[in-house]
């Protein structure tokens, strides 16, 4: 089974890109765990919630795989959870280090898109964005994960997503 991530800081059309991607191979995808919480439990997050959201996300998806889902798209997983925790604290639970449910690739989403502010999100300056994408691009690097990034609008992001999918191998 081919599990696909988008990855990258708030308001880069993950949850977008994500649909549009589904569709497209017509298979399903993981929303992303941390808005649901957030909308429900406000975005003042302690470490223990982002390790809730990150387990809670790491089942959705082990749930998604064992119904035969293939390939899976993931809007983000337990590493874009790791970044959060680094954004916010400046460090993160152990817990994140023992995980090694990782990807077959993941989709780097560049700052290349405006800020808009939903109501959950929280870095919108640009200097903000720039340390979100990079910490998210050094937490790939870290895992040694294989990755692409994804810029444009619109339809050509969702062309440079399924270029990158191709380009690994990944979509016949």
């Amino acid at each position: 089974m081919t599990t696909i991530c988008l990855h990258g800081p708030e308001s880069t059309g993950k949850s977008t890109l994500i649909e549009r991607l589904a569709a497209h191979c017509d298979t399903v995808f993981v929303p992303e765990y941390g808005r649901t919480f957030a909308e429900t439990h406000g975005t003042d997050f302690t470490m223990a919630d982002l390790v809730e959201i990150a387990r809670t996300h790491d089942q959705m998806t082990r749930a998604a795989l064992a119904r035969g889902a293939d390939p899976l798209f993931l809007d983000t997983d337990p590493l874009m959870t790791a970044v959060w925790a680094d954004m916010l604290f400046g460090t993160r639970d152990a817990w994140f280090d023992t995980w090694h449910g990782t990807a077959d690739l993941y989709l780097l989403l560049d700052i290349d898109l405006p800020w808009i502010d939903d109501g959950t999100r929280m870095f919108g300056s640009a200097a903000e964005r720039q340390r979100f994408f990079d910490l998210s691009r050094g937490e790939l690097d870290r895992r040694g994960v294989r990755y692409a990034v994804v810029g444009g609008q619109g339809p050509a992001r969702l062309a440079a997503a399924l270029a990158a999918i191709e380009a690994a191998g990944l979509l016949g």
